[in-house]
């Protein structure tokens, strides 16, 4: 394999990843060349952290900042005629998959010399970035939506990192944090492509966790689509690799309020769909605009899966059955859940497969709302 490089995936371009970077020349995202997989073999079985696929990433990595994320629980329920298997990723440091991106992500960039970051997030990106910052002694600063819960830009100040709270919808955070880019590096989830290398441990997981087979279905809440690309990237190398068969469908579960990837989906484009946005109580999910459209929907359909489009009631529905089985997951995890009653009656998902759905988050994120929502 040729050594790895930042590539644009409109146009081929490659750029060094030795020099700090979190777009392309012309500002558009970019990607890191495809890894060649691993096996079973190449896992460090020593280490109980994501860190256990470290031969999987496209550079060494001499000492990661890690607080054992990763290895988080699978564990199944009933949930109708279904027996899905709920991955629990609050159990990961900062209680949310995030903590995926952020540790290789960070990593990387103080390997190259970046000690600074600055970061714009609706609530777990900045938690994530905050803590796994502090436990890297890098300087962080946050850019949130003023409508942030308020518990979740509790914990980014706990850690020490400054905080902007910024008026206006979501995508006025990001561009805020674009603007203010030229002072601290702009080390966004959004587009910093080793964030994506972090969250591929999904998949590798999900493998280890199955007894190194891939599951049927894959459920995931999609906002900016970094743990559903993050599983089509970990997947798909397995399967250039010899490790699996096939690939297993994704599915993106999205809030109807805020539904930009299924619009397009349903719509069978790769561009963006017109579609009325409201507020929605999966705050984590309401992303108007994904940076990563057109490759979300490449991932959905190369897998064979689809989107599915929930309503309020549906989430809360899905909430209250979840915290009712001892899962207190946060409204956009929710969403996950609910897809699994939508898919199964389109026949989409069946009760003889293997149906993972990834719980995002922990319902301590947004306690207050949590409590009122499943009284």
């Amino acid at each position: 394999m040729p050594a790895a490089s930042y590539i644009d995936p409109r146009n081929g371009q490659l750029y060094p990843l030795d020099q700090p970077r979190w777009c392309s020349d012309e500002r558009t995202p970019l990607l890191v060349t495809p890894g060649a997989g691993i096996s079973r073999e190449d896992i460090d079985g020593r280490t109980r952290s994501l860190w256990r696929y470290r031969a999987a990433l496209p550079v060494e990595i001499a000492k990661p900042i890690t607080l054992g994320e990763g290895c988080t629980p699978l564990v199944q329920q009933q949930w109708g005629e279904l027996r899905p298997l709920f991955k629990l990723e609050w159990f990961n440091p900062t209680g949310s998959f995030k903590d995926r991106g952020s540790s290789v992500m960070l990593s990387f960039l103080r390997q190259i010399g970046v000690n600074a970051v600055l970061e714009d997030s609706s609530g777990n990106g900045g938690s994530s970035m905050a803590g796994l910052g502090a436990a890297g002694g890098m300087r962080v600063k946050i850019l949130a939506p003023a409508s942030t819960s308020p518990a979740k830009i509790a914990q980014v100040r706990a850690y020490g990192a400054a905080v902007q709270l910024v008026e206006g919808p979501r995508e006025e955070s990001e561009a805020e944090a674009i603007r203010q880019s030229h002072q601290t590096f702009y080390a966004s989830h959004n587009w910093q492509p080793f964030f994506l290398e972090g969250t591929k441990s999904l998949a590798y997981e999900i493998w280890e966790d199955l007894g190194f087979r891939a599951p049927d279905n894959v459920i995931v809440p999609v906002g900016a689509g970094s743990s559903l690309l993050g599983c089509a990237f970990g997947f798909r190398e397995l399967l250039g690799a010899g490790q699996i068969a096939r690939l297993p469908r994704l599915f993106a579960a999205q809030p109807l309020n805020c539904s930009p990837i299924d619009a397009s989906f349903q719509a069978g484009v790769d561009t963006p769909v017109a579609r009325e946005v409201h507020k929605t109580i999966a705050e984590g999910t309401a992303i108007k605009n994904p940076l990563r459209l057109r490759e979300i929907i490449g991932a959905l359909r190369e897998s064979g899966g689809g989107t599915v489009a929930l309503s309020e009631d549906q989430i809360v529905a899905a909430l209250r059955r979840l915290a009712r089985q001892g899962l207190f997951a946060e409204p956009t995890s929710a969403s996950a859940a609910a897809a699994l009653d939508k898919l199964a009656a389109a026949g989409a998902v069946k009760a003889n497969e293997t149906t993972v759905a990834v719980l995002t988050g922990t319902g301590l994120k947004a306690a207050t709302t949590v409590a009122d929502l499943v009284q």
